[in-house]
């Protein structure tokens, strides 16, 4: 009854070969390929991040900020093998959820589980707004039509809007500008037209609610639907990705490359959240592994091609954009790759606008398809209803989780502010790969067979207390202060202490039992992103977490399976 109880791999794999519920479902569709599964890990990562996020991370970081997402690959590269090596010896659907269970046991598998909806469903909600806000761009600019702002926004930003810009008005009305002005006399103008339900103004995100509908509609009507359309999405945002940087590279000045960290490498590091988020959604291949042909060789290629393929066109897309524009033009750009060229080359923007509604559909597609499979796999183990289980037909998909996320981030894409969400996802996804890469640690050893993935073997005895050492050296400054004004200092820096004195055992630990040297960094490199993140996200988080708990310990632990639940 403990709530560490473990699944063993061979169990996991017995019933998947068994078949799953009672007789009367249709197993899911093994139709998905390397090529396949690629696209679908560039059609979760190269979406709303490559539009919008990076231009905050170029203003703080500079063209240095193509360091950045070396390094953030690198350390998303670590998780990654750890990823692969678990999905080729549990090919089965549940992604970091199921690898959990198999390492750690059932309650650390439900955070985690409950951690990855926070990344599906809920990430997916800013996606959904940031898809309805490129649409009315591309509505606005290209085709010349205006939908009314109440069905644009939601009721917080509207009424925040509304109150800012009233005060404004009536306390400095005559310093401001001519920009700020018809901002403000916009945002009265829309909360004076919305329409009155019960003498309070109604507002709505109408185009962000209708994607998540079609969306999630594509994901019930079938996996190869879905694959087919990430396929043309990936081929098309890809194309035009490329076409972007080619064009952009006319309009370079290699002066702005000077001073390549105009704010220092604390800048760049600044930027890491925003870099982060972009990449997150490679692991979501992971939840298909139940519809791969051969899943033990095809899911660990996929997610090091998909890695790869996007951190190249990062890195190129960052240079080129510092390179049009110096890195201080882009404070509180939220469209980026558009506001370079909205000048020099105005249908290139347009171009941009039509790529920037693709590439979001396809992210919002892969998260809608990755998020019920989760819930499917929970629902195996008796953590949540049977009805979570329950596979259509015809269709072949788990259909009443499609449903149950489709509701979710529909209503949220609706109603709600985009805000915290960011780094709420950013957080989630973080526990998820630090969990993965140290449950690959306690993996019990395998020897090498054909077709299968395991991650090389590198002893870091040596190799993990050096770069401790250099890691101290390279921020000695910052331990220096903090330990000086550790009475005075910020939650940010006492996470940085606390990193140390983790980072210190992990490394102790390493050289007592000969870790191999790719888990454990990805371990630490996770780790440290982790401290990044602002406090108010981590409020939110543990507030999310505690909720999950509650569900836990009210149903899952004594429904679960392990414990002899039905």
């Amino acid at each position: 009854m403990s709530i560490l109880r473990k699944k063993k791999i061979e169990n996991i794999l017995k019933d998947a070969e068994e078949g799953y519920g009672d007789g009367h479902d249709a197993g899911l569709k093994k139709i998905l390929g390397v090529k396949d599964l690629t696209f679908l890990g560039i059609a979760a990562v190269v979406g709303a991040g490559i539009f919008s996020t990076i231009g905050g991370a170029a203003f703080n970081g500079g063209p240095g900020v193509s360091i950045l997402f070396i390094i953030t690959a690198i350390t998303c590269g670590f998780s990654a093998l750890c990823y692969a090596e678990f999905a080729s010896r549990v090919p089965v659907s549940g992604s970091a959820y199921t690898y959990s269970y198999v390492s750690f046991g059932e309650v650390v598998a439900w955070i985690i589980g409950w951690a990855l909806i926070l990344e599906y469903a809920i990430g997916n909600i800013v996606v959904a707004i940031s898809w309805s806000g490129y649409f009315n761009n591309l509505l606005e600019h290209v085709f010349h039509i205006h939908l009314p702002d109440w069905m644009l926004v939601d009721p917080q930003t509207a009424i925040q809007a509304f109150n800012k810009a009233t005060a404004e008005l009536q306390q400095n009305a005559a310093n401001l500008s001519a920009k700020d002005m018809a901002s403000y006399q916009f945002a009265i103008k829309a909360y004076n037209e919305a329409p009155r339900f019960a003498g309070s103004p109604v507002f709505f995100n109408l185009p962000a609610f209708i994607i998540v509908c079609l969306v999630t509609w594509l994901a019930y009507i079938g996996i190869k639907e879905s694959k087919q359309s990430a396929n043309y999405m990936v081929i098309f945002k890809i194309a035009v990705i490329i076409f972007v940087i080619v064009a952009g590279a006319f309009f370079v000045d290699t002066n702005n490359w000077t001073p390549f960290m105009p704010n220092g490498f604390e800048g760049v590091l600044k930027g890491v959240s925003a870099v982060f988020y972009a990449y997150i959604g490679f692991d979501a291949i992971s939840t298909t592994a139940e519809e791969c042909k051969n899943p033990q060789r095809d899911l660990p290629r996929s997610m090091i091609y998909s890695l790869l393929i996007c951190t190249l066109l990062y890195i190129a897309i960052a240079l080129v954009l510092t390179g049009i524009e110096s890195y201080s033009s882009f404070d509180g750009v939220d469209d980026p790759l558009a506001f370079v060229f909205e000048k020099r080359a105005p249908w290139i923007e347009k171009i941009i606008s039509v790529s920037a509604v693709v590439a979001t559909t396809s992210v919002l597609l892969v998260f809608q398809i990755g998020q019920p499979r989760i819930w499917m796999s929970m629902s195996r183990d008796g953590l949540l209803p049977k009805v979570f289980q329950k596979i259509h037909p015809k269709y072949q998909t788990p259909s009443f989780s499609t449903i149950v996320t489709g509701v979710i981030v529909g209503a949220g894409a609706l109603f709600l502010q985009s805000g915290l969400v960011t780094d709420l996802t950013s957080i989630g996804t973080l526990f998820a790969f630090i969990l993965v890469c140290g449950g690959v640690l306690l993996l019990p050893p395998m020897p090498k067979q054909p077709g299968k993935f395991k991650i090389p073997y590198i002893n870091g005895r040596i190799i993990i207390p050096a770069l401790y050492v250099l890691f101290i050296y390279l921020f000695r400054n910052r331990l220096t202060s903090a330990v000086a004004n550790i009475g005075t200092e910020a939650y940010q820096e006492i996470l940085f202490l606390v990193y140390l004195l983790i980072a210190l055992v992990i490394t102790i630990k390493t050289v007592q039992k000969q870790y191999s040297f790719i888990p454990v960094m990805g371990v630490l490199t996770c780790m440290y992103l982790l401290i990044e993140i602002p406090a108010i996200s981590w409020f939110w988080f543990f507030v999310w977490m505690a909720l999950g708990l509650v569900i836990y310990f009210l149903y899952g632990y004594r429904h679960s399976k392990l414990a002899g639940g039905k």
